[in-house]
């Protein structure tokens, strides 16, 4: 095991996941010096600065877990960062992100972006599958990727400081979609004698048997053939939906959570991608 007892940063943020991460560190001896906007406390062992100018003076190693992009530039603002390397773990956008590079190499620092795929209960546990994106610059991630696997693990996706971001967010993207198929699922159920807790495995189940469709869409997104291994094609796909929404109608559920797919799927079929898989509504939603 490695000793990380000489091992000192600075946290920018007290919420729960700024907490979470800075115990983890905790635990395994680094030396952690934190700052808050709010009254918040500090886990044990953690040394608190008066303000977010002490914090970042105290170590190179800076990691910003915030509310929003406003707020990181905020507590920033003013501050010397000549020879600081900022890890931002604030949720944003990729064009965010990017010019946040921009805004903290002019200011004399160096910046890696990350999006956290873990909520505060999964940090720093053995197994718990948490996992952190990282881009921006390679030197910082090289220097410091020791320090920041402790809380979780590591996936770096190159120099460019947006990518991060945007991968955090399209797999949050896909996660909402999956969400809001269960929601439509459950409340057609709902009004019948059908326990949604004996409900849940059969969808969990589905809902995993079926996720293994993206390898095939990106499989005919890198070819540029939609009709590639395609076994049940889009013209088919619409036809059922209608049987889709007739049952909505009989539960009394309104299908607004699927009418918006299902529309982009008939437009793909009315311009002649009928023998297609669904993969084509990528095309539209594009334009």
């Amino acid at each position: 095991m490695s000793d990380h007892s000489k091992n000192s940063l600075t946290v920018l943020g007290l919420g729960d996941m700024g907490s979470a991460l800075i115990r983890s560190w905790l635990a395994v001896g680094c030396t952690v010096t934190a700052w808050s906007r709010s009254a918040r406390p500090a886990p044990e062992g953690t040394i608190v600065a008066a303000t977010a100018a002490d914090a970042v003076t105290a170590n190179s190693l800076v990691v910003v877990c915030l509310l929003d992009d406003a707020s990181v530039r905020a507590t920033l603002d003013g501050i010397d960062l000549t020879g600081r390397d900022i890890v931002n773990l604030t949720t944003s956008t990729p064009a965010e992100a990017r010019a946040l590079s921009d805004w903290i190499a002019a200011r004399g620092g160096r910046f890696v972006d990350g999006g956290i795929m873990a909520v505060p209960s999964m940090i720093g546990v053995a197994d718990s599958g948490a996992y952190v994106f990282y881009s921006g610059s390679t030197e910082l991630h090289e220097t410091h990727a020791e320090t920041l696997a402790i809380p979780a693990a590591v996936t770096y996706v190159g120099a460019d400081p947006g990518f991060a971001a945007l991968y955090d967010i399209a797999l949050l993207s896909g996660m909402w979609g999956m969400f809001a198929g269960a929601a439509h699922a459950f409340a057609l159920i709902a009004p019948e004698d059908i326990s949604p807790v004996d409900f849940a495995p059969l969808l969990v189940g589905y809902q995993q048997a079926m996720a293994g469709y993206a390898y095939g869409t990106a499989a005919q997104l890198a070819s540029g053939d939609y009709t590639e291994g395609v076994e049940s094609n889009l013209a088919m796909m619409v036809t059922t939906n209608d049987t889709l929404l007739r049952t909505a109608a009989e539960q009394g559920v309104s299908p607004e959570l699927l009418t918006p797919f299902m529309d982009l799927m008939r437009r793909r079929v009315a311009e002649g991608g009928g023998n297609e898989s669904n993969t084509g509504v990528v095309d539209l939603l594009r334009r």
